[in-house]
C-alpha cells in the first residue's frame, strides 16, 4: 500500500497500523537496539514510486522502520511524505550484487545501497525480525 502520510489522518493511521502493526513501545525499541534503518539512498524504483521521487530534484533516499507484523518504507517527494507500507507475508528481499538491496511488495519495489556496514547490519536485524515474527500458515493473519 503506497500512501500518503504527509498529514494526520486517523483511518489511515488506523489502516496501518492494522497492516503492519502499532508502534513498537519505548521498551521494545530499546531492546530490539533500534527499529529504524539508516538513510538508505534508492538506486532504482518502480514506476509509481519512480514518477513520485522524479518530481524534484533532490538526491532519493528513504529510511526503513520495522513495525510487529511489517515494516514501513518512508520517502519525500516535494514537500510531501510518502510511506510503502508492507506486511511481513508480502515481502521479499534480496540481496544483489554490489551491495544492492531490493525490497519489494506486489508491483511496488525500491533497491537500495547498502554501502555501510549499519546498512548491513540493519538489514540482517529485519530479516531476522521477519524470521521470528512472520505467519506461517494463514489462520495467522
Amino acid at each position: 500500500m503506497l500512501v500518503n502520510v504527509s498529514y494526520s489522518n486517523k483511518e489511515l493511521t488506523r489502516k496501518i497500523d492494522t497492516e503492519v502493526g502499532k508502534p513498537f513501545t519505548l521498551k521494545e525499541r530499546w531492546a530490539l537496539g533500534g527499529i529504524g534503518s539508516p538513510r538508505l539512498f534508492i538506486t532504482e524504483a518502480s514506476l509509481g514510486i519512480r514518477n513520485l521521487l522524479i518530481l524534484d530534484n533532490n538526491r532519493d533516499q528513504c529510511n526503513v522502520e520495522i513495525r510487529p507484523k511489517g515494516i514501513i518504507v518512508r520517502f519525500r517527494s516535494l514537500l510531501e511524505t510518502y510511506a510503502l507500507v508492507i506486511p511481513y507475508y508480502k515481502l521479499t528481499i534480496y540481496k544483489g550484487d554490489l551491495g544492492i538491496y531490493s525490497i519489494y511488495r506486489d508491483q511496488h519495489f525500491l533497491k537500495v545501497k547498502a554501502d555501510t556496514k549499519a546498512v548491513q547490519k540493519f538489514f540482517t536485524k529485519l530479516l531476522n525480525h521477519k524470521a521470528d515474527n512472520a505467519p506461517t500458515s494463514i489462520e495467522d493473519l
